[in-house]
C-alpha cells in the first residue's frame, strides 16, 4: 500500500518544483466536496493537509473545473478574477495551478494542484502543459488510489475510533536484575482489543496515515497513569519514536509530576542523523530526570550511532541476540561488547527476550546485569503482579552473583 503512495509524493514534489510553487495535491471529488488525499510541500504554513475537504462552492478549483478560470494563476492578488475569492485572502495565497484528473473511462475523478505564498511570475504555458501531462499520468493510478484511499481511510478511522475510546490499554513487563531476581523496572506495553494487527503493525499503520504521534502520545498519557500506584524503587518505562520525543513529549512527562521515575525508551529501528531536536529533548529529560533508553539495539545497523549520539543510560539488547544466545558465540560476543559500550558511557543493559535458563546463564556470564522476558515474566495488566520481586529462582540468583553481577537499585535504572 505504501509503495504507490509514495511514488505519487513523488509525483507531487516534481509538480512543486517545476512550478516553483510551496505546496502540491492531488484531490478526489466527493460530491460537494474536494478532499486532498496526497499532499507534498509546506502544509503548515496553509494549515492544509492529508484529509482536508474544500467546499466546491465558490472555489477557485470548481472555477477552473467548470472553465470559469485557466489553469494557471500566477498572480491571485493581482488578477481581478482572483482578487476577491475568498480563500485567496483566507490562505494568503498568491498563485494557484489546477486541473482535472480523469479516469480511463474520462469521468473526472478529481483535481491536481498547486499552491504558492507568493505571484508566481514566471508561470509559462508550458508549466500548464506540463500540469495537465502529469494529470493524465495519473489516470492509470485512478483505480489503485482510489482503493488506497480507501484502505488508508479505514485505518484512519480505525485508528481515531480507538483514541476516541481512550487509547490502547496498557499492559506491564518486569525488567529484573539479575543477581537478585528483584523487579527494578516495568515497560509499559500497548495492547488493543478486538484488532487483527499486532501493536507495531498498528503503530505503524497509524504513522502512515498520520496518527503515529497522536497514538505514541494516548499510550505513553495511560501508562504515566499508573505512577502513583508503583512502588517508589520501581522505574517506568515508556516507548517513543524520535519524532514523539521532539514533539510535546517533554511537557507529558514533565507534568505527570515524576519524571525521574520514567525511562524514555527510544527505538533504533528511525535513523535519528545529527537530529539536533532530539538530542536536545533528551537533555531537557535529563535535567527533569528522566532516565533516555535506546531501544531494541542490535536489530539493525543504525545501533551504534544511535548509542554514540544519545548516550543513554540503558541499552535494551534487542531479541534477536537474546535467542539462542547459549548456541552462537556470536551472539555472545556482541552482549559482551555491548556491557563494555554501556560502561564507557556510564549505561547500563537490559537483554530483551529471555525465554529460557539457558539464555539466561549466558546473559549473565557475558555480564548483563538485567534482564526483560517471558522467563522473567509476562506481561499483565495487573501492575502489581508486574511489579513483584524474587521472579528469580534463588540458585539463578545465587549463580548471577557468583558470574560478579552487581547489584544495582531501581532508580538507577
Amino acid at each position: 500500500m505504501a509503495e504507490p503512495w509514495t511514488v505519487l509524493v513523488e509525483l507531487l514534489d516534481v509538480l512543486r518544483r517545476r512550478l516553483h510553487m510551496d505546496l502540491a495535491w492531488l484531490g478526489r471529488l466527493e460530491g460537494d466536496l474536494l478532499v486532498l488525499q496526497v499532499v507534498s510541500g509546506d502544509t503548515a504554513t496553509f494549515g492544509i493537509g492529508q484529509g482536508t475537504s474544500v467546499r466546491r462552492g465558490g472555489s477557485l478549483y470548481a472555477k477552473i473545473l467548470s472553465g470559469e478560470l485557466p489553469s494557471l494563476l500566477p498572480d491571485l492578488r493581482g488578477d481581478p478574477r482572483t482578487s476577491r475569492v475568498p480563500v485567496v485572502g483566507e490562505l494568503d495565497l498568491g498563485s494557484y495551478a489546477a486541473t482535472p484528473v480523469t479516469d480511463s473511462e474520462g469521468r473526472v475523478y478529481g483535481m491536481l494542484g498547486c499552491l504558492g505564498r507568493q505571484p508566481c511570475l514566471s508561470l509559462r504555458q508550458s508549466d500548464g502543459g506540463f500540469l495537465r501531462l502529469l494529470a493524465s499520468f495519473l489516470t492509470e493510478f485512478v483505480i489503485d488510489l482510489r482503493r488506497l484511499w480507501d484502505a488508508r481511510t479505514a485505518v484512519w478511522r480505525q485508528i481515531r475510533d480507538l483514541l476516541d475510546q481512550g487509547g490502547p490499554r496498557m499492559f506491564f513487563q518486569p525488567v529484573v536484575e539479575l543477581a537478585t531476581g528483584r523487579t527494578v523496572g516495568v515497560e509499559a506495553l500497548a495492547r488493543f482489543a478486538g484488532v487483527s494487527q499486532g501493536p507495531q503493525d498498528l503503530f505503524a499503520a497509524a504513522a502512515g496515515v498520520g496518527l503515529g504521534l497522536e497514538l505514541e502520545t494516548a499510550a505513553i498519557r495511560n501508562a504515566l497513569r499508573v505512577l502513583p500506584d508503583m512502588p517508589p524503587d520501581v522505574i517506568l518505562a515508556v516507548n517513543a519514536s524520535p519524532a514523539t520525543v521532539s514533539d510535546g513529549l517533554i511537557d507529558i512527562i514533565v507534568g505527570s509530576g515524576m519524571p525521574q521515575r520514567v525511562a524514555v525508551e527510544i527505538t533504533e529501528h528511525d535513523y535519528i542523523g545529527d537530529d539536533q531536536a532530539l538530542l536536545l529533548a533528551t537533555e531537557v529529560l535529563r535535567g527533569h530526570g528522566t532516565h533516555i533508553a535506546v531501544d531494541d539495539v542490535g536489530s539493525c545497523y543504525s545501533g551504534l550511532e544511535q548509542l554514540l549520539q544519545l548516550r543513554p543510560e540503558v541499552i535494551k539488547m534487542d531479541y534477536f541476540i537474546t535467542h539462542d544466545i547459549h548456541r552462537d558465540p556470536a551472539r555472545r560476543a556482541v552482549a559482551a561488547g555491548l556491557t563494555k559500550i554501556a560502561a564507557e558511557i556510564g549505561g547500563r543493559v537490559v537483554a530483551e527476550g529471555i525465554e529460557s535458563s539457558a539464555e539466561l546463564d549466558a546473559v549473565v556470564e557475558a555480564g548483563i546485569t538485567y534482564g526483560q522476558g517471558n522467563l522473567l515474566g509476562l506481561p499483565t495488566a495487573d501492575l502489581d503482579e508486574a511489579c513483584l520481586g524474587n521472579r528469580l529462582p534463588a540458585a539463578m540468583a545465587t549463580g548471577g552473583q557468583a558470574h560478579g553481577v552487581a547489584v544495582l537499585h531501581g532508580p538507577r535504572l
